[in-house]
């Protein structure tokens, strides 16, 4: 009280309330420009935000487990990442503030599904995305929004930069196109004659 009473006899005052929330489950945020490899620098760690938001400014919302990346204009959601950072490390941030609103992800992609063709590529809304020929003939499901085209393979996630603006018009894989005409040519076909070269172009849209 006598620290008190000295401190306040030379001018101090109460303490408004502090700068940055305190306490378990806090959330702050930060803006950062994204690296050409897809990566923030954030507290002395490298964080993969993502390839496709090289160059791009952005803010983060940090919270105990999640950091959430998100365009500063908007508040759209734009990649989930695990937090790597100890609190210690989150308060010592420059540009710390107290987090806003939660971002929200925008229009939810469309859910469509495409059959990998014989040279390892898929057509989605006219545009050509190439896979590899691991892939060949495998059916794969693919998330389509305004800007990015997302395949799943092998438990990830493979995202594209979407150069087209062709609206979604086939949901479900096509069959391979005259088929009927490959298996009336395998009837057809003399011994000795390969036919393990018919393939066909997918032009699903």
């Amino acid at each position: 009280m006598k620290d008190l009473s000295r401190l306040a006899a030379r001018g101090g005052r109460p303490a408004g309330p502090a700068p940055l929330p305190a306490g378990d489950g806090a959330a702050f945020e930060v803006d950062r420009v994204v690296n050409n490899s897809g990566l923030v620098g954030l507290g002395g760690h490298q964080v993969l935000a993502a390839e496709i938001l090289g160059g791009r400014q952005v803010d983060m919302r940090i919270d105990d487990e999640t950091l959430s990346f998100f365009d500063p204009s908007s508040r759209e959601l734009l990649r989930v990442r695990s937090n790597p950072l100890t609190s210690e490390e989150v308060r010592r941030l420059r540009g710390l503030r107290p987090a806003g609103p939660p971002p929200r992800p925008g229009i939810e992609p469309v859910r469509v599904q495409r059959r990998v063709s014989a040279v390892g590529t898929v057509m989605v809304c006219r545009q050509t995305v190439s896979l590899g020929r691991p892939y060949a003939d495998q059916t794969v499901t693919v998330h389509v929004s305004d800007s990015t085209i997302t395949v799943e393979l092998d438990g990830q996630a493979r995202v594209i930069r979407r150069t087209t603006d062709v609206p979604v018009r086939n949901v479900k894989a096509n069959k391979p196109h005259g088929a009927s005409h490959v298996v009336q040519a395998h009837r057809q076909a003399s011994p000795g004659t390969r036919t393990s070269g018919i393939s066909w172009d997918p032009t699903e849209v």
